[in-house]
């Protein structure tokens, strides 16, 4: 499975949550300069977007958010934390029964 994770600066601890869901590839912009961020285009060989919500813009989430529609990719949208992170993508998951929620939290 190939994420791409937009926003925030250092996400190790969100990369290795991801990790442990089973996602193998996790790239990351970090969308700090609007101008290089709201000319990129997804890449081809996506399975899910993650938008880290506290760190990013609204017109970046808004055009990377229509863009992901136009495809049927699916998005998620979430606060910097380990927590909400793993949390949204349980619930990502379990739309096709893969991911048993190990918090009750979520």
């Amino acid at each position: 499975m190939s994420v791409l994770v937009i926003g925030g600066d250092n996400i190790t601890p969100i990369k290795a949550v991801l990790s442990s869901l089973g996602v193998l590839e996790i790239l990351h912009w970090d969308a700090r300069n609007k101008n290089n961020v709201t000319k990129k285009k997804l890449p081809q060989n996506l399975d899910c977007l993650v938008f880290l919500t506290n760190f990013l813009n609204h017109n970046a989430m808004h055009k990377f958010k229509s863009e992901a529609k136009k495809r049927n990719i699916p998005f998620i949208c979430a606060k910097r934390s380990e927590s909400a992170i793993f949390c949204e993508f349980c619930k990502f998951l379990n739309k096709d029964g893969e991911c048993e929620l190990r918090s009750k939290e979520c």
